[in-house]
């Protein structure tokens, strides 16, 4: 984590408003936590009578499922726990709030898929040199049954913020676990009408490939966060360019640029520039804070006035920069 220096030695280019809010509180309302709370209690009840059915009709796809099912609720869960937490305020040891308990929830969610898809592979594998008695009827009436309870969840899940990497996490694992639904699905019918119980591994270890893909997409994107990476709209370099452009009279030199982000949505950016001898120092932290948001959608940006012998840190939220 960055950290802003904000000390009296400094000198300030914009003075604070105390009317100002600086408390980093996450915009994610309690609408996301209901329906994830709603989803987790229909998923873990589901997963109950899936595991059985699987159980007793012999179905690895049906057991697959009920496992992934199983994460499925333990990442609602955490989901739900990240949103809780995450609202708390910030306080002197953590400025910046349990904002980033959520990007852990979603790394978390991707780690347990990885462990399904090992779970599956590994399962296939036995079932594929040998093969089990499979009821076939059972195993249709709950996998149908689990297609209807996924849709019922991903339509949930789908009403909230879409674009959130918590929910996204929680809606990947869902619809791994619709593709399983689906892949037991058509695994019943081959069964029942041929007989062919090889089919249930095989559509088993396609069912684990798609999930795999939905993993890696969410592991790579919560761990670039959690490393504090730069966003995928953003890279240092495209900011520097910017400012040199936008402010060509007035900038002389930009660097020490990093940006980074607090959780998905949250963009933060550190810079130094030097001025040139026209320019309007008095306000032009604020100008390029105001433009660095407007361009970038970068909340909160350090702008370092940066003398040989001095320096002014204008740290400004976006907020004020709209103001």
């Amino acid at each position: 984590m960055h950290d802003h220096d904000h000390s009296q030695g400094h000198s300030h280019g914009h003075d604070h408003d105390e009317g100002h809010d600086h408390s980093h509180v996450p915009q994610v309302t309690t609408r996301n936590e209901r329906k994830v709370l709603l989803a987790f209690a229909i998923t873990f009840s589901f997963m109950l009578v899936e595991a059985i059915g699987g159980y007793l009709s012999g179905s690895l796809a049906l057991l697959a499922d009920a496992g992934h099912m199983l994460t499925d609720a333990g990442a609602l869960a955490l989901s739900y726990l990240a949103f809780r937490f995450g609202r708390r305020a910030a306080d002197q040891r953590r400025s910046f709030g349990y904002l980033r308990l959520e990007v852990v929830a979603a790394f978390v969610n991707a780690l347990t898929l990885f462990a399904i898809v090992l779970w599956i592979a590994y399962e296939a594998w036995h079932r594929l040199t040998q093969p089990p008695q499979i009821l076939a009827g059972p195993m249709l009436v709950i996998a149908v049954t689990g297609l209807l309870v996924n849709l019922l969840v991903l339509w949930i899940l789908n009403r909230g913020d879409t674009d959130h990497v918590n929910i996204q996490g929680a809606t990947l694992h869902v619809l791994g676990d619709l593709l399983g639904s689906v892949g037991a699905i058509v695994a019943a019918l081959i069964i029942w009408l041929t007989g062919w119980t090889l089919v249930d591994p095989i559509l088993s270890l396609l069912v684990a490939i798609l999930i795999l893909r939905s993993a890696w997409f969410l592991a790579k994107r919560s761990l670039n966060i959690l490393l504090e990476g730069a966003p995928e709209h953003v890279r240092p370099d495209q900011i520097g360019q910017h400012v040199r452009e936008e402010f060509a009279d007035e900038v002389r030199r930009v660097g020490h640029i990093h940006v980074w982000q607090i959780t998905d949505r949250r963009v933060l950016a550190t810079l130094h520039v030097g001025p040139s001898a026209s320019a309007r120092i008095e306000d032009l932290g604020l100008r390029i804070s105001a433009s660095l948001q407007q361009r970038f959608q970068i909340e909160h940006s350090t702008v370092a006035l940066d003398w040989s012998d001095e320096m002014m840190v204008c740290s400004l939220s976006t907020r004020e920069a709209a103001e």
